[in-house]
């Protein structure tokens, strides 16, 4: 009762200070006083301290804004643009703020003193005034008081920028007038096209679906590749031949092998349904999906499920949940036939399983949180379509191959294909924490003798203790182990820096390498040009070492507002396979690589890079529901808040001061397309300059 009396009081005085103008009755509790505390000669704090009535306090920056309903709202500073002065970093606590735990949850605020710093880079070496709103709220034991915002005003002088810095000012003072003029009368500073839009309004949610359906027939894919497994293929006849037979009539044959598919289905569904309900938001699976300890997790399943599938032991269900499946499914009806369906899985499970926990993994990786229940569907999807087809078509079972030592083969074959994706997971790691030890020589080096040992093995060559001699080499047999020999010759030339497509966002890109990319390194050298000179280091080389990026927003932003150029932001991830497709296939196709290099200014974020924050930055956020901790999560936050979701690739095409010029763009292969896109930014960027 006494936290319900506590929030409607908190309500209650919210609803009286926003609809009261005239209560004045927070004046006596706090006062307010600012000043500009000089640093250098471009740089000062602005300080705000405010000093407190005996037994009131106001809050931290750094409190928690989630629990602003039930404890108090963070104070901030709120300003806008200007062409004199710009914000470095974020408000500040002045010092430490005092934590207190009670029955509502944590607070941090201030009692008696309390102050707040906003460091600036002074533009100017006028006088200038600073203008700006203040909000905050001030409680004590009775409740609390939310003043309407307050304006406060300081003056600076006697600041001596450099040139280059009052240039930049002159640039941002004429790109924000023609901000201004574009944005008249509008409520939000999107830029938007009346006539032509780059995506019709409905393109998000269909990218969405596509994404999905992709995975749902990724998991078709892996339920069919475990039909031919030693575990499951023997029991096709088994299980049809019990469906014409004990059926009594080819109908009630067909509605049981319907329903015997449709269990199958239901049974591994809710498998997928009680991944995404563990895992929750999309925001979650994401930050969980990229993590070093899952990843490292993920590295050691795959391998653990190549060395079961290449004999070295077997993964099975409990016998007693097997014994137990298999009683039941003698009671007959459709509970019975429900029950050969798990028993189907249990029994299975030693040949299905590492290829479910792969489906899994990758659907848990791809960040959204419907895909394990999709991939999953499509998994039991691949696996029931066979048996129930064979029962409808008894006749199509004498077009199967005879059972035999080639269904070891293939779970042989798999337990390779294990190993070599493993790495994609461990290379994941690798660049999000920055630890670059799985370079792209040694990454290419393991896909190549995985793939010769496969064509090898294949070919009769090499044989494991389980398998049976190769009396003689069928087409079939013989056309997989070339296409393997051939696909590790393929990727020979990658270890010394040659594109490779058909890898692209699975192998580390060409830049993370041992020679730091000498080998095919093509970016633009202009020794002649000082600004780019300027900001060199802070470039980053991607694709094929022609197209540069910044990491930084700010710094990025800042070389655009100087070379008056729009500004393409980039969310991607280290872990992300289309943006890596992206940089390597349409950035530096002819159309694309110009325009990158001359008209624009590209800023890629990583969201999942690991890099940790800096203490200050490491703030809560309302839209992750947690605490920033490193680089990925801000921009993370920064997407989220701004366009509403968590996906990568996703480009945008910004002016120099972050307004949108192009609706939001995700992963598509088409140069034309993207060529368009890019085309219509410069354009409305032209317009407003």
């Amino acid at each position: 009762m006494q936290k319900i009396a506590k929030v409607l009081l908190v309500l209650v005085t919210l609803f009286s200070a926003t609809f009261n103008s005239n209560a004045q009755e927070w004046a006596d509790k706090i006062s307010w006083s600012f000043k500009l505390e000089k640093v250098d000669d471009t740089h000062a704090f602005i300080v705000g301290t405010a000093k407190l009535k005996e037994g009131w306090h106001v809050f931290s920056v750094n409190h928690d804004p989630n629990k602003a309903d039930l404890t108090g709202y963070p104070t901030k500073f709120i300003f806008g643009k200007s062409k004199d002065y710009k914000l470095v970093g974020k408000l500040q606590d002045g010092i430490k703020a005092h934590p207190v735990v009670d029955e509502l949850g944590t607070s941090l605020y201030f009692e008696k003193t309390a102050v707040y710093k906003q460091q600036i880079e002074v533009l100017t070496d006028k006088t200038f005034d600073i203008t700006f709103d203040y909000a905050f709220q001030i409680c004590d034991v009775n409740g609390c008081i939310f003043p309407p915002d307050q304006t406060a005003k300081l003056k600076g002088s006697g600041f001596k920028p450099t040139a280059e810095t009052i240039e930049e000012a002159a640039a941002i003072d004429t790109a924000a007038a023609a901000t201004n003029s574009n944005e008249k009368g509008a409520s939000d500073t999107k830029i938007q096209e009346k006539q032509e839009e780059v995506f019709p309004a409905d393109s998000k949610q269909d990218k969405v679906d596509v994404n999905l359906w992709i995975i749902f027939f990724t998991g078709f894919a892996f339920g069919f590749a475990a039909l031919f497994t030693p575990c499951v293929f023997p029991m096709i006849p088994m299980t049809v031949t019990f469906f014409t037979k004990q059926s009594g009539s080819r109908r009630k044959g067909i509605i049981n092998a319907l329903f015997y598919g449709f269990s199958i289905i239901v049974i591994y569904v809710t498998v997928g349904i009680l991944v995404t309900v563990l895992t929750g938001s999309s925001a979650t699976v994401y930050e969980f999906s990229t993590s070093a300890f899952l990843n490292l997790i993920f590295f050691a399943i795959f391998i653990l499920f190549a060395f079961s599938f290449l004999g070295a032991f077997e993964i099975k269900m409990p016998s007693s949940w097997v014994n137990k499946a298999d009683a039941k499914a003698d009671k007959g009806g459709f509970v019975g036939i429900f029950f050969m369906a798990f028993t189907l899985v249990l029994v299975s499970f030693s040949c299905t399983g590492p290829i479910v926990g792969t489906a899994l993994v990758q659907a848990i990786s791809s960040g959204s949180i419907a895909a394990p229940a999709f991939i999953m569907g499509g998994v039991a999807t691949g696996l029931a379509l066979p048996f129930t087809l064979f029962a409808v078509f008894p006749s199509a079972m004498s077009s199967l191959p005879q059972s035999g030592g080639w269904l070891n083969s293939v779970k042989v074959v798999f337990g390779l294909l294990e190993i070599a994706m493993s790495l994609k997971f461990l290379s994941m790691v690798d660049l999000a924490y920055h630890w670059d030890f799985l370079t792209r020589e040694i990454f290419v080096a393991v896909w190549v003798a995985v793939f010769a040992i496969m064509g090898l093995y294949l070919l009769g060559k090499i044989r494991f203790s389980h398998d049976s001699p190769l009396e003689h080499l069928g087409v079939t047999r013989f056309m997989f182990a070339l296409t393997s020999i051939v696909f590790a010759i393929y990727l020979l030339p990658g270890m010394w820096g040659a594109p490779l497509y058909m890898v692209d966002g699975i192998a580390p890109p060409r830049t993370h390498s041992e020679d730091n990319f000498r080998f095919v390194k093509g970016n633009p050298e202009v020794e002649g040009d000082t600004l780019f000179m300027r900001f060199k280091n802070d470039m980053h080389e991607v694709g094929d070492g022609s197209i540069l990026v910044f990491h930084d927003l700010e710094k990025g932003r800042e070389y655009a507002r100087l070379a008056n150029k729009p500004v393409l932001i980039d969310f991607t991830g280290y872990s992300c396979a289309n943006c890596r497709k992206t940089e390597n296939m349409v950035w530096t196709n002819d159309k694309i690589r110009s325009i990158l290099q001359e008209q624009m200014v590209i800023i890629s974020l990583y969201c999942d890079d690991r890099e940790a924050l800096p203490k200050e930055e490491q703030v809560f956020s309302k839209e992750l529901n947690g605490t920033l901790k490193n680089v990925g999560n801000k921009w993370s936050e920064y997407q989220i808040k701004k366009y509403g979701q968590l996906s990568q690739p996703l480009y945008i095409i910004q002016d120099v001061n972050g307004n949108d010029l192009s609706e939001p763009r995700g992963y598509d292969p088409s140069v034309d397309g993207y060529e368009k896109f890019l085309q219509k930014g410069i354009s409305k960027f032209k317009k407003i300059k």
